[in-house]
């Protein structure tokens, strides 16, 4: 039952019924509506912009995953990236060197990409610069690979017919260490055992019990085996051809003779402390061409790509030197 309203009229001194007209009803009833719709409006928004659906918070989780998965992705490549540089390294340095091959520069092997659109898909997205920069990494390392790929097609093509070159050049380390705990310093600026000044160290020392057996290698003729080189004691020089030659220090005794012929991983010698030294090891130089290298480079044959990586870690910390 709808409710009746009634007015005081002060003239007639009687109550008289109050009637609304429809025009007004009409217009409260919209101003209601009006109102309820703002507000609801207001409601509607303030939730969409604030609060997220289950299906919302769904996406938001699935976005964060995948921004994770990239994150990990990024750091893999990096690996990948550190280990395809040491490849791109010894392929130029030592392979193409050794075979008389050019180089590939680093302009070649590193090229960007042609386009500026190249990745205009993947824009417009919450995480579209971390999906863009991924794509340019993996783009990149999968051209440097076939790059790669197809420079040691050209070398294997080069090795053909050149046994003896490869049975020549040095290319395992001077005595057993397969387990890499044999290093004790590395190739450049190195504190000297006995003055204690910062001198270059133009070779590896390993440390052993003194008569560890010493190894030749690489193939050659034995260019000298005595104990007339100042600061070496009784030391070994094997000219393997093609511009190589090692020396080997520091030695207990020897077991060649100047000018046989030896192979790779024959015995020469056994580890002491003769010569300017602090402690039983062999002084291992490679010299290329009346230029001492560094002989991290030179252990291909007989180290996994695992240690081949751990010994270059190894031999770049610098550390005191034996000699």
């Amino acid at each position: 039952m709808s409710k009746v309203n009634y007015k005081f009229n002060t003239k007639s001194l009687t109550y008289e019924k109050v009637t609304v007209p429809i025009k007004q009803r009409l217009l409260q009833i919209l101003s209601y509506l009006a109102t309820g719709i703002v507000f609801a409006t207001l409601t509607i928004l303030v939730a969409y912009k604030y609060l997220d659906s289950p299906k919302e918070k769904q996406l938001r989780r699935e976005i964060s995953e995948l921004s994770l998965q990239y994150e990990i992705l990024n750091e893999k490549m990096d690996n990948v990236t550190s280990v395809l540089s040491d490849i791109e390294d010894r392929d130029n340095n030592i392979y193409r060197t050794i075979f008389e091959a050019e180089p590939i520069s680093e302009s070649v092997r590193k090229s960007g990409f042609g386009g500026v659109s190249r990745y205009k898909y993947l824009q417009g997205f919450g995480s579209s610069e971390l999906m863009v920069e991924t794509s340019e990494r993996i783009d990149r390392i999968s051209k440097q690979l076939y790059i790669q790929s197809k420079s040691f097609d050209e070398v294997a093509k080069l090795v053909k017919g050149k046994e003896q070159l490869l049975a020549s050049i040095p290319a395992i380390q001077p005595i057993s260490n397969k387990n890499l705990k044999r290093q004790a310093s590395g190739f450049g600026w190195r504190t000297h055992p006995i003055y204690k000044t910062q001198e270059f160290h133009p070779g590896m020392d390993f440390s052993a019990p003194s008569g560890t057996e010493i190894y030749a290698t690489g193939d050659g003729i034995v260019e000298r085996a005595d104990a007339k080189a100042q600061g070496y004691g009784n030391h070994v020089v094997i000219d393997h051809g093609y511009g190589y030659k090692t020396l080997y220090g520091h030695m207990l005794k020897f077991t060649v003779r100047y000018g046989q012929k030896v192979k790779r991983g024959q015995l020469i010698g056994y580890v002491g402390n003769t010569g300017l030294s602090t402690g039983p090891h062999v002084h291992y130089e490679v010299i290329k061409g009346d230029k001492k290298i560094n002989p991290v480079n030179y252990y291909y044959n007989d180290l996994t790509p695992e240690q081949y990586q751990k010994l270059i870690e190894l031999s770049s910390q610098s550390s005191q030197t034996f000699d």
